[in-house]
């Protein structure tokens, strides 16, 4: 009866509506952007031959740089350009759109852009009427992760909505905003829709088991490089985003959306990274109440936010995520969709309206263009709310950019969660505390800026650090004489980060530890897993040595220029001609460089097992000597080069050294690749150790000392238990009978029944293996003499709920003794992520502790719930077996291209295995 009379009342209501009243769901409802269009523009069908969105069908990277050079040439309210090459060598399109008369002024609008967001020298009436003046900026990209194949596809139609359209919202959007629409992976494009096209028969079409990984080192993972910036592409995005255009908004696609819903959009969950501007926040907030008002006003249900999915404002590194850093708004929407038809499933849970899914959506078929439509729908809410608030954000953001100055100037405090822990202990045992003293100890108080000195035994890492920053807009400083701070004398050349700049917050994330708070849903509940990691400080993986200043200083600081900069040059110190050889310090990273180029040319390299002084330089442990005059003229390019001392001796150091001999690296990886293994690529590449990729039938067949000296099983590559085998990741044995002839040979995975036996058959005979993370498992299908030690009483692994460690930054203690800890020092900052922890039988007479947590408080920078049981565990091993080596390393020693702390851990592994020992000058 209830029904009827509604359903009565609202009889001239159109039937999405009528469903959303009644049942609090919807049916889709047609894009709301079908107003004029210029007919001078050419059609997506009429250049492509099918629409964007039809069934079975996408557009190749090639197809969209080829039809955006057509509408370029149509309109005028657009211009492409290339902002940089991707790593396979294709141009990284840019469509920058706005109306006519504003691209006759495009440089001033950059202008003020940049002078707003850096925000130093205006006062509040200046930026005032620079806001007045200006035009929003809003990103909009597509294809970051080429496998969810929505993003490319929307972001074409985007382009030709707003150069066609002539409807008089588009044209307010084309008065007030600079649209930057940016493809973020040229090269995965071409690669999955190639690999999807390749069927002539549309049915048959699929996008299971693209052979590689989508960026060419990095996959999926090329959205969690945006703080390090190692890939060509997030270098081209960071460079317009932080050093030109600095936009506004920062609007990311993804897919897919959760299971009986269409559309993930912001708000997002907490918690917020504490050095985030609180006007961030409400921001993000209000941007994406209009999304999903945008979506209600059209009839179209199934968008949710908050508790819907897992996203939160911790996490830096992502494309959406890095821009918080930069006082930018940054957005990500999840959405469904496949070319091939899919269904919306029934989730019961998703079938009542709620505040976190306004207007749930009807289980039932679902096509490509109704994703394509919901995209536009989101980028015109994006748009719509830039430009009817255009004012507000660049005034916001110029606000935000002051607020970090002002508080980098002067005395102040981020509160973290444990004093709050503190606190409110102390107001739960009856004392009200004292709140001064728990939240405004002056030595708790923020750094006014940090000082990178000259004199360390890396500085070309520290200045690989500071290439880091500046690739995100970071203002650094460069000494021009020598100076002191604080009662320390600093030399000439060292770097200065001060506080008091706008990207204040991505400087403090750079440096100081994060404090990723203790999250449960409730008391006892297990953890709430972060989004992506808890704690990843740069300055702590890359070990670079800073001082913290806490007080206001200065000095003959000079602005570093540039997007980037290159090492500052070494030279070769020493005698100038007739050398016996050259020295350099294992703890330069880059000396490995050096090493590889003098062995590629037949130079003899010896790595030195005691430390020396020689004329009056001190090297410890582990420093390389580069045998011959012959090899002057090369080490003297690299030292320029890469900025690696050297000193020229007249007499071979009397020292004991080993030999090292060419090495021949093979890399573990799987059919469809395996980031980790793709990082290890990019890091090998970078230090130039040559090595070929090794897939399991390779491995399967045996005799694999004739071919290599050491393997390495980065995190994955090796089963825990007894399984393995398979076709491989994401595919089926069905797929493997139509795959090309020449990717055959890829499929498989480790397996211990077949391939665990060929390794250890190759370490018995003399090689090297080196094993990070679960593939130290390989350790125990060996029958080393070690157990997991992170178990309880009964032997059983600890549960989450009294141990848990998300990604997050570690310290361990190196255990002398071993000459893979050459240039390391007495500690060394680990990412560990769930790592593996290692027990030793105490009799053990083949196995060596390398590294252990020797503290009940290991954690420097994330979340570690039961930090104190890693007290006592072993970090890293080193295993005797038959005639050569097994490496285990907990941590991830390679992460992301990130730790660079830990980078000669691998370096050493590679070329100790192999040395010739006991060498006597």
């Amino acid at each position: 009866m209830i029904q009827s009379t509604l359903r009565r009342r609202v009889g001239g209501f159109t039937p999405a509506l009528v469903a959303a009243l009644v049942f609090g769901a919807s049916t889709p409802v047609a894009a709301q952007v079908d107003g004029p269009r210029s007919p001078d523009i050419t059609t997506p069908e009429a250049f492509l031959g099918f629409e964007i969105g039809a069934d079975y069908h996408l557009a190749t990277y090639q197809q969209l740089m080829d039809y955006w050079e057509v509408l370029a040439e149509e309109s005028d309210r657009m211009t492409l350009r290339s902002i940089g090459d991707s790593e396979f060598g294709r141009p990284q399109l840019q469509a920058v759109i706005t109306s006519p008369e504003n691209h006759a002024n495009l440089d001033r609008y950059r202008e003020v852009s940049a002078t707003l967001a850096r925000a130093r020298g205006l006062n509040e009436t200046e930026a005032r009427a620079l806001a007045s003046e200006g035009r929003a900026v809003v990103w909009i990209d597509g294809g970051l992760h080429a496998t969810e194949l929505l993003g490319a596809q929307q972001l074409m139609q985007l382009v030709y909505d707003m150069v066609s359209l002539e409807d008089d919202e588009t044209l307010r959007f084309l008065d007030d905003l600079v649209v930057l629409a940016t493809h973020a992976n040229p090269d995965g494009h071409d690669l999955v829709a190639d690999w999807y096209m390749r069927e002539d028969e549309p049915t048959r079409r699929t996008s299971s088991g693209v052979p590689d990984l989508y960026q060419k080192y990095a996959g999926h993972d090329n959205n969690r490089d945006f703080y390090m910036a190692n890939l060509a592409e997030t270098q081209n995005m960071n460079r317009v985003m932080y050093t030109e255009w600095y936009p506004q908004i920062v609007y990311n696609h993804h897919q897919t959306g959760p299971a009986g819903t269409v559309m993930f959009a912001p708000p997002f969950r907490d918690p917020m990274n504490h050095y985030l501007d609180p006007m961030l926040k409400t921001s993000l907030d209000q941007v994406g109440s209009a999304m999903h008002q945008r979506f209600i006003v059209e009839g179209k249900g199934g968008t949710g936010m908050r508790s819907t999915a897992g996203y939160s404002t911790w996490w830096n590194g992502g494309l959406r995520t890095t821009p918080y850093f930069h006082n930018q708004i940054g957005l990500l929407t999840e959405t469904i969709g496949h070319p091939n038809p899919i269904d919306i499933p029934f989730i019961p849970r998703w079938q009542i309206s709620s505040a976190d899914l306004p207007l749930p959506i009807e289980p039932g078929p679902w096509h490509f263009k109704q994703s394509v439509d919901y995209s536009q729908t989101a980028n015109r809410a994006v748009m719509d709310y830039a430009s009817r608030n255009r004012e507000h954000l660049l005034y916001n953001m110029w606000r935000m950019g002051m607020n970090s100055i002002e508080r980098g100037s002067a005395d102040s405090w981020t509160v973290l969660p444990f004093e709050i822990d503190a606190a409110q202990d102390e107001v739960n045992r009856g004392d009200r505390g004292d709140w001064e003293r728990l939240l405004r100890a002056p030595e708790d108080r923020d750094p006014r800026g940090f000082i990178l000195t000259a004199d360390q035994p890396d500085f070309s890492r520290v200045e690989k650090f500071v290439n880091v920053l500046l690739m995100n807009g970071v203002e650094v400083h460069q000494a021009s004489a020598d100076f002191s701070v604080a009662g320390t004398t600093y030399p000439a050349g060292s770097y200065v980060v001060r506080a008091d700049q706008a990207f204040r917050p991505q400087v403090l994330d750079m440096f100081e530890p994060q404090q990723h708070p203790n999250d449960f849903a409730y008391p006892g509940a297990p953890p709430t897993a972060p989004y992506d990691n808890a704690g990843w400080t740069v300055a702590l993986q890359m070990e670079v040595e800073f001082d913290r200043v806490l007080d206001a200083f200065d000095g003959p600081f000079q602005p570093v220029e540039g997007f980037r900069i290159d090492m500052t040059a070494a030279a070769i110190e020493g005698p100038a001609s007739g050398a016996a050889g050259f020295l350099a310090d294992h703890r330069a990273t880059d000396a490995f460089v050096l090493v590889n180029r003098a062995m590629a040319q037949g130079g003899d390299v010896y790595w030195l097992t005691e430390s020396i002084t020689v004329d009056g330089q001190s090297y410890p442990e582990g420093a390389f000597f580069f045998d011959g005059e012959s090899l002057r003229g090369l080490l003297a390019d690299g030292a320029a080069e890469t900025g690696v001392a050297l000193r020229a001796v007249a007499e071979r150091p009397a020292a004991s050294a080993m030999r090292l001999r060419p090495v021949r690296i093979g890399l573990w990886d799987r059919y469809g690749g395996s980031m980790p293994s793709g990082w290890t690529r990019f890091v090998l590449e970078q230090f130039e150790f040559d090595y070929e990729v090794v897939y399991p039938p390779e491995l399967d067949a045996g005799d694999l000392r004739d071919s290599y000296d050491v393997l390495i099983f980065p995190d994955g590559a090796v089963p825990s238990g007894t399984g393995g085998g398979g076709f491989g990741q994401g595919n089926s044995a069905s797929l493997l009978a139509e795959l090309p002839e020449e990717l055959r040979d890829r499929v498989g995975n480790v397996s211990v029944d077949r391939t665990v036996p060929e390794i250890l058959a190759f370490i018995e005979a003399g090689g090297t293996a080196v094993a990070v993370g679960s593939s130290t498992a390989l350790g125990f299908h060996a029958g080393l003499p070690i157990a997991d030690y992170m178990v309880d009483e009964s032997g059983e692994p600890l549960s989450s709920e009294e141990y848990y460690t998300p990604g997050s930054v570690h310290n361990v203690k190196i255990e002398a003794g071993s000459p893979v800890t050459h240039g390391l020092g007495e500690r060394v900052n680990v990412m560990h992520s769930h790592s593996p922890v290692f027990q030793v039988d105490e009799n053990a007479t083949n196995v060596r502790v390398l590294a252990w947590y020797d503290s009940e408080h290991p954690l420097l920078s994330g979340w570690a719930w039961g930090q104190e049981k890693l007290q006592g565990g072993a970090s890293m091993l080193e295993a005797d077996i038959g005639a050569g080596k097994l490496f285990l390393f907990g941590p991830k020693i390679t992460f992301r291209g990130q730790s660079h702390g830990t980078f000669p851990l691998l370096f050493n592994g590679i070329y100790y295995g192999t040395a010739q020992r006991d060498v006597m000058f």
